[in-house]
């Protein structure tokens, strides 16, 4: 049985404005996949909160941030359906309002995980209305009178998995303010950065002069099915780039981001440099830590490969991926313009580190992995799923999840560009360099040595690197 609470709401930030450039960048993805690509999920709740409690975050959470009170504007119908409009989009925050908390009551010979699983999957499979629904759904599962599961399924329009965090976090100090700008607000301020845009530009044009047309082979159809999605762990990957960022002075992130050029290299056999987007979160820009709106935009990251040591392509890779970092915040009908100029660019290969939430609980580095602990963690390598994909919009895409004591890869490929057989090849490319970059002493300081470096102490080099680009960003 299903009923309904009425939750009523107001709070600040009302108003009709743009897109911004995040929002941009998403709701192209999203018109051109045809997919909401919303987060959420179904929880148990095991602390005794009623379904009052519940309706009483969803109101705090409705009338704190102005995001989960926003509808889409479409001025012409085409504006809904065309990669091309995403800046003509408008969206309409309201001041007041009701949303429905769904409840739905299990039957005593019903299990309610199952009860809330097929909810989340049945909302997961249905798009919003983004022209007539709050982009945040919320139900609750109970039995015999008591909750026993919440379901969350908010848009990825208005939030990236950073901003979902800063939520969940405000439920538990309610009392404070929340001071960090709202949807408009940012929409204004990136209305008057047109410095920032200017040099993320000049970067990107400098950067793609470098490059060959393609950066995968063009497209042949090996009468593979087309688009899939591969789930790969590895434990050797994790220990070899922990063992490698330490002895280096490094973090893990530039060490997994040289192995996916390595391997992109030896699978393609280009010999030019190594280029791919790499999705950044931009949060360490001033301001933006605790914004509810996504934020993450494309950077490039390019890197020379042939003919190095293990150290120097980390080493390239760090800087690399600092460059990207720093010019990946810009309006994207600028880059847009900037391809249409370049007669077309090839940059469908992208890299994805979206690690935040593990790199933030482990904290510092303990010891360094020993050589021997790493050759031993090689055969736990596997293949935890293949499947396929009703479409991919890019040629390859491998995201690093938020796994505890391995490192998972999810990968999304178009095998019209690169085969299943060479997908799996790379996956093991990159394990192999992490390796060989763990195990070669050649230039590296000595592990006691190491241990005593700053950057060694911050695992993954988290804060290295938010520290590194907000010098580099204060510097333009």
């Amino acid at each position: 049985m299903v009923s309904y609470i009425q939750v009523s709401f107001e709070g600040a930030g009302a108003g009709t404005g743009g897109l911004a450039w995040g929002q941009q960048q998403v709701w192209r993805a999203i018109v051109e996949v045809g997919a909401s690509m919303s987060m959420g999920g179904a929880v148990p709740v095991t602390d005794g909160r009623t379904v009052e409690d519940i309706a009483a975050e969803l109101r705090f959470l409705m009338s704190r941030y102005a995001a989960l009170r926003s509808r889409l504007v479409f001025t012409e119908p085409w504006h809904a359906t065309s990669v091309d409009a995403c800046h003509l989009v408008q969206q309409e925050i309201a001041a007041e309002g009701t949303a429905a908390l769904e409840v739905h009551d299990a039957g005593p010979d019903e299990d309610p995980a199952e009860i809330a699983g097929a909810l989340f999957a049945e909302w997961k499979a249905r798009n919003f209305d983004y022209a007539h629904e709050w982009p945040i759904r919320e139900a609750v599962v109970r039995q015999d009178g008591a909750v026993t599961h919440v379901v969350v399924q908010i848009s990825h329009l208005v939030a990236d998995g950073s901003a979902l965090g800063t939520m969940i976090r405000s439920l538990f100090s309610r009392e404070s303010p929340y001071t960090a700008m709202q949807p408009l607000d940012l929409v204004a301020a990136q209305r008057s950065s047109s410095r920032t845009t200017d040099t993320a530009m000049r970067y990107w044009e400098a950067a793609l002069r470098q490059l060959p047309p393609r950066r995968l082979p063009a497209a042949v159809d090996r009468g593979e099915p087309r688009w899939r999605q591969v789930v790969w762990r590895s434990t050797a990957l994790l220990l070899a780039s922990r063992r490698a960022a330490a002895l280096l002075g490094t973090d893990t992130g530039s060490v997994l981001l040289a192995a996916y050029a390595v391997a992109c290299h030896e699978v393609t056999g280009q010999r030019a440099p190594f280029a791919t987007q790499v999705i950044v979160s931009n949060r360490f820009r001033p301001g933006l830590a605790d914004v509810i709106s996504p934020l993450a935009q494309n950077g490039l990251a390019v890197l020379d490969v042939a003919g190095l040591a293990p150290r120097e392509v980390v080493d390239q890779a760090r800087r690399a991926f600092l460059n990207a970092s720093k010019h990946a915040y810009y309006d994207p009908a600028a880059r847009l313009a900037l391809f249409d100029r370049r007669g077309g660019v090839d940059l469908a290969v992208f890299y994805n580190d979206r690690r935040v939430g593990i790199l933030e609980a482990q904290g510092p580095l303990a010891e360094v992995p020993a050589a021997a602990e790493v050759e031993a963690a090689r055969p736990l390598t596997a293949l935890v799923s293949e499947r396929p994909l009703p479409f991919f919009n890019e040629q390859l895409m491998v995201n690093v999840d938020d796994v505890v004591d391995t490192v998972q890869l999810t990968v999304e490929v178009d095998t019209h560009h690169l085969a299943m057989a060479d997908l799996h090849r790379l996956l093991l490319a990159m394990e192999a360099f992490a390796v060989a970059a763990a195990l070669d002493q050649a230039g590296a300081p000595d592990e006691t040595a190491a241990l005593d470096q700053p950057a060694v102490l911050e695992q993954a080099g988290a804060l290295g690197q938010a520290a590194a680009l907000d010098q580099a960003v204060a510097s333009t």
